[in-house]
């Protein structure tokens, strides 16, 4: 029995929102057990940088293609861009979202539903292109959906109820295609990251308020850091997690135990 559970060679991962921050760090834990990556993002040139950072570290190959996930023909083509090179997906990683932050009050009907359109929609228009073309006909496939702890919980110090909806969404949104899709050899579980750092985070992450909140709130009583999310998408993404389907996991300090 071959016992390197989370060798990825000659696996093809789309790694969505891949231009910065946690879609790059969850594209190159992928590159590092051998998988070939496709850097999936709205901005061309980030993405194009990424994939060359990616083969040049891991020398793994990798594609850049640009693609707005709420446009339902780009994604298609995306889709048929990467079957094209290389015949096959075998992993995917729903990462790309955004972030309305006001009051629940305050918030507009557009941005509800560009949330929507985003982290909930966009989610399932990839899902659906690379389950349709790739890996139904393949009998095969590891989707891998990130969410949030907020998808799990509610919270009182920063309003945020369309990203909470969504991400709640995407949560029973996993669950619901991993019922319909484990008969053709498809897994699909979400990952619900805690406060990590990135761009958009950073600010408010370093505020005195978030910061006393995350020893009051965090069982461990930090962020999590760069990295911490690698192991999770290993596992998800091999086929050592073949009898792991429809599940949250949360990787989030603890903040959902409490």
């Amino acid at each position: 029995m071959n016992r390197n559970y989370f060798d990825l060679a000659g696996r093809v991962a789309i790694v969505t929102g891949c231009s910065a921050d946690l879609g790059v760090q969850m594209a190159k834990a992928l590159a590092s057990a051998g998988a070939t990556i496709v850097a999936v993002a709205r901005r061309k040139e980030r993405i194009d940088a990424v994939a060359k950072e990616i083969a040049d570290e891991f020398g793994v190959p990798t594609l850049a293609v640009r693609c707005d996930i709420t446009d339902t023909v780009g994604v298609d083509a995306m889709v048929d861009t990467v079957l094209s090179e290389y015949g096959r997906v075998d992993i995917l990683v729903n990462n790309a979202g955004t972030g309305a932050v006001d009051n629940a009050e305050d918030i507009t009907d557009e941005q509800f539903e560009n949330e929507m359109q985003i982290d909930l929609f966009g989610t399932f228009r990839v899902a659906r292109a690379v389950a349709k073309k790739a890996m139904i006909p393949a009998g095969y496939g590891r989707i891998i959906n990130i969410a949030s702890m907020y998808g799990l919980v509610g919270n009182m110090v920063a309003g945020s109820a369309p990203y909470h909806a969504a991400k709640g969404g995407v949560v029973n949104l996993t669950r619901a295609l991993a019922a319909e899709w484990g008969k053709h050899g498809i897994t699909v579980n979400s990952i619900c990251p805690g406060y990590f750092y990135t761009d958009l985070t950073t600010e408010t992450l370093d505020s005195d308020f978030f910061q006393q909140h995350a020893k009051a709130s965090i069982p461990e009583q930090r962020y999590g850091n760069e990295g911490e999310l690698d192991t999770a998408v290993l596992f998800l993404a091999s086929p050592a997690s073949s009898y792991v389907t429809g599940v949250p996991v949360p990787v989030d300090g603890g903040y959902t135990a409490i």
